[in-house]
């Protein structure tokens, strides 16, 4: 299992969203606002510090997938945030441990299952 976690413009996360929607098995999703920044194309601390850095409203998309629907899940996500601009973000890809769907009690890749239904 993993965590897929992808920094995002704001205005992206709907066509986000309509593109794991489409990845077959998607868990689910947790959205979050969030604000940073980086350094773009790169530069020294010199030239950084000299600058005032201002906050850019971004969302964090977190996904826990199993281990088979992890490339699918990134490449949704790539796909439906590119623009070729600075700033469309970043993905990150750590490894998930557990998971427990508490209603259910059922643990790891079963608890990240969509339910076929509800009981």
């Amino acid at each position: 299992m993993k965590l897929v976690v992808a920094i995002l413009q704001p205005f992206a996360l709907n066509k986000v969203q309509n593109a794991l929607l489409k990845v077959p098995c998607f868990p689910g999703m947790t959205v979050v606002p969030v604000r940073g920044f980086g350094q773009g194309k790169g530069c020294a601390a010199s030239d950084f510090e000299a600058e005032i850095v201002d906050f850019t409203d971004k969302v964090r998309v977190e996904v826990a997938a199993p281990d088979d629907a992890v490339d699918a899940v990134v490449e949704a996500i790539v796909q439906a945030a590119h623009s070729g601009r600075r700033g469309d973000g970043k993905i990150f890809v750590l490894p998930l441990e557990r998971a427990v769907r508490i209603r259910t009690r059922e643990r790891d890749d079963e608890a990240l299952r969509s339910p076929l239904k509800d009981d």
